[in-house]
């Protein structure tokens, strides 16, 4: 990988470990399924209108918009409502990087080279650390619903490395917008069953009105910030490389969301926090930086399973 390319990894960290307080804001104040719907809808609209179709088989685009749109979110903005704590979902949530990974092997046939799963496995160790310190304070089932938002997350990762490989020379924007069209029907349908056809309504009537200028606020980060630039940039270093070595650099964003968390929520680490993300960074590190010849994946000639043994 390229520097100029770690240095837009690590931008995607920047964005998206900043996104969890927009996310906490939000649901502050509108339901988590409608939340969902909300932030896709606002960019899918003139995504249909104006961006062009990025020439990508549409069972890979649904892949992709199920797994980091509907999945992902859905399960973890129920996490986040149900009570588990901002920074502790920052952390859980980057369980999609294991879980890429092995997705990775299993379907798209990746080959893992032992200094990553090495920094992987030091990764998931400093994960652990932190999640044995902080479990206490959010219970089980948000947990698990945040590993499921992680497993959604991959899913999504994986349908990206499968769109982009089966059609060399896709926009990696467009792709990133369009999977936008993917989430509100279904996720509004959702709300409506699940919390009320009047409950996302109201929220968004009394949106003007004294916290929901800063839940429109934290909307328009997710929108902006979280998804187009974050998104996009993250749609573009999986189309360059293998799903190995771009998925480790989400295992950063939790230390900058666990750190925005303690500045701006209260939400203070432990010690053992504090060391279990020193370990993440080592460990992300590792698993990232890899040696070899060129990192551009070679796209495969009939099925998009990404064959790229001499290749990072």
């Amino acid at each position: 990988m390229t520097a100029r390319d770690r240095l837009l990894g690590l931008t995607v960290v920047l964005l998206w470990g900043l996104n969890f307080l927009a996310i906490r804001v939000g649901l502050d104040h509108f339901p988590p399924f409608f939340f969902v719907a909300l932030r896709f809808a606002v960019i899918a609209v003139p995504v249909l209108l104006f961006v062009p179709w990025p020439g990508v088989r549409p069972r890979w685009l649904l892949l992709y918009g199920g797994g980091f749109g509907i999945a992902q979110f859905a399960f973890l903005f129920t996490a986040m409502r149900i009570g588990m704590p901002t920074g502790l979902a920052a952390l859980v949530l980057q369980s999609s990087a294991p879980f890429t990974v092995l997705l990775g092997a299993l379907v798209a046939r990746e080959r893992l080279r032992p200094v990553q799963a090495a920094g992987i496995a030091a990764a998931l160790l400093g994960m652990g650390l932190i999640g044995w310190d902080q479990l206490p304070n959010a219970g089980l089932l948000p947990v698990l619903l945040t590993l499921a938002a992680g497993l959604g997350w991959a899913f999504g990762n994986i349908g990206t490395r499968f769109a982009t490989t089966d059609s060399p020379g896709v926009n990696p924007l467009h792709l990133t917008m369009w999977m936008t069209v993917i989430p509100p029907l279904p996720m509004l349908a959702l709300s409506f069953a699940a919390e009320g056809p009047g409950a996302g309504i109201q929220s968004l009537a009394t949106s003007f009105t004294g916290d929901g200028l800063l839940a429109l606020a934290g909307l328009g980060y997710i929108v902006v910030l979280g998804t187009l630039v974050g998104s996009g940039l993250w749609t573009y270093l999986m189309s360059r490389y293998q799903a190995s070595s771009v998925a480790p650099y989400s295992l950063l964003v939790p230390v900058v969301g666990m750190s925005a968390a303690w500045a701006v929520l209260g939400e203070r680490p432990s010690g053992l926090a504090v060391l279990g993300a020193l370990v993440v960074i080592a460990g992300a590190g590792a698993a990232t930086i890899v040696r070899g010849p060129s990192a551009v994946a070679t796209p495969a000639p009939a099925t998009p399973r990404v064959m790229v043994a001499g290749t990072t």
